[in-house]
């Protein structure tokens, strides 16, 4: 190439990255308009039929024990004829589809992936309730667990790309609390259908198969929602990005009613490569990759070792199986209020130590719920324990959406989040085993320690995030 072609080149390079330098500070200055919320809502509404169909996971497991396909505990750390092994099933799904196939998103666009991802998982479903061997739930549960993994990572950098970034954390906390909406929903309908049969089907394949209509709903949705303009820059897709750009700025000024602010000074952007998997192994991302693992290992414990289990840890401490499912409704009715109660200093304070105080509340109030056998203050630290638990998930779903490059944003998060997957599978084992050996207290004492490592990786490693631009932070 002569020294005229290169130069022509850079100059071709260099307008190009300025072109996206303009379009992301444009979308930072959009403000926090009807317009903005509403897409945020309709992606949200995309996740609930995830969200309902993780959390059925503990709530059809006495459903399960009942029609004889599995035992409440393993007496084997290992123990596949015990419920340990349904709940694995579910979160190998989640680590396949995270680790393996979080790619995708970053491939094909975040639009695409949202719906393929969303009508896979439905499908699984439907297969997963007609089955009558414990073999064909936990393949076609994998199956669904794959589905819903890639929709997590897709929907995360989704939002985290479309909003400004004075309100990452309001989105997402708002977006937590309508998917959280769904816990309570299906607490409800499990109290209601898990412990009966209907037309000849047990309960709770009525319970998975109510969590399958999410298909009915994809293609309206899917028809109201832009391709992130972030991804078309990354994809070198200029003209794409400025017409849906531009289609933002007009919405978001109706919705306004006044012309738009003058966008922020640009971000500096430099030319680069097309996103590589290993990326995210070099500086300044090598850090943040592994101090993400450990988090994310850890995290799932004191998350899921509850979530998951809420109503067989209530059979274990002595409480029926009805009843254990009434208490279980009771404090899934607050699976929202984490969220929604953080969305007024979701963007005030420093998402890392959210992130910290919300496992220091986790490792408190579990412990406390161990303690207690009357059914008002186990209703209440299961309360307070839920909504730590969700305070810390939409803290920590903004914030590793963060801390890499849009280039290989769902790769990168696929592969952190992954790791949640893993410590889930052997998480479900762990408290199987615990329950079994040491009872409610050693589960939450495991608990406990997780917490600790939790709050000393994101404490001592993390980086500030608040109030930059998304280039600034990945830079």
């Amino acid at each position: 190439m002569g020294a005229e072609q290169q130069g022509t080149a850079l100059a071709a390079t260099a307008a190009s990255t300025d072109a996206a330098a303009a379009i992301s500070a444009r979308l930072d200055r959009l403000p926090s308009t009807r317009y903005i919320w509403r897409l945020v809502i309709l992606l949200s509404l995309g996740g609930c039929f995830e969200f309902y169909d993780l959390f059925f996971t503990a709530y059809i497991g006495p459903g399960l024990v009942r029609s004889g396909f599995f035992s409440s505990t393993t007496a084997r750390f290992f123990g596949f004829t015990g419920l340990a092994s349904f709940v694995a099933s579910t979160f190998v799904g989640l680590f396949v589809g995270t680790l393996l196939f979080g790619f995708v998103a970053d491939k094909f666009g975040r639009r695409l992936i949202f719906t393929g991802s969303l009508l896979w998982y439905a499908a699984a479903t439907i297969f997963m309730a007609f089955q009558n061997s414990s073999g064909g739930i936990l393949f076609w549960r994998m199956m669904a667990g794959i589905g819903i993994g890639v929709e997590f990572v897709t929907i995360d950098t989704y939002i985290a790309e479309l909003v400004p970034r004075e309100m990452r954390g309001r989105a997402f906390a708002v977006s937590h609390s309508i998917e959280f909406s769904t816990v309570p929903l299906v607490a409800f309908i499990s109290w209601l259908l898990v412990p009966r049969d209907f037309l000849g089907l047990a309960g709770w394949r009525w319970v998975v198969l109510i969590g399958s209509v999410g298909a009915a709903f994809v293609w309206r949705i899917r028809r109201h929602i832009p391709e992130s303009p972030r991804w078309l820059l990354s994809r070198g897709r200029l003209a794409e990005a400025e017409r849906v750009a531009s289609a933002m700025e007009v919405e978001a000024s109706r919705a306004l009613g006044a012309p738009l602010p003058l966008p922020a000074q640009r971000p500096e952007l430099v030319a680069e490569p097309r996103g590589s998997f290993v990326q995210i192994f070099r500086p300044p991302y090598a850090g943040r990759t592994l101090m993400l693992t450990v988090f994310n290992f850890f995290q799932t414990i004191g998350y899921y070792g509850f979530a998951s289990w809420v109503p067989t840890l209530l059979i274990a401490n002595g409480i029926d199986v009805t009843s254990s499912l009434e208490y279980s409704f009771i404090i899934a009715i607050a699976a929202p209020a984490g969220p929604l109660l953080g969305w007024r200093f979701a963007d005030r304070f420093e998402r890392k130590w959210q992130i910290a105080w919300s496992a220091f509340c986790i490792a408190v109030f579990g412990l406390l719920f161990a303690r207690e056998r009357a059914p008002l203050w186990i209703i209440a630290c299961g309360v307070l324990l839920t909504c730590a638990n969700n305070w810390m998930s939409f803290a920590f779903h903004t914030y590793q959406t963060e801390l890499f490059p849009t280039r290989v944003r769902a790769q990168a998060v696929g592969f952190v989040y992954s790791w949640s997957r893993l410590s889930a599978i052997l998480a479900s084992f762990m408290i199987g085993f615990f329950l079994h050996r040491f009872g409610v207290p050693g589960v939450f004492a495991l608990i406990a320690a997780s917490m600790l490592v939790v709050i000393l990786a994101i404490g001592i490693f993390g980086p500030r995030t608040r109030g930059l631009a998304l280039e600034a932070i990945s830079r």
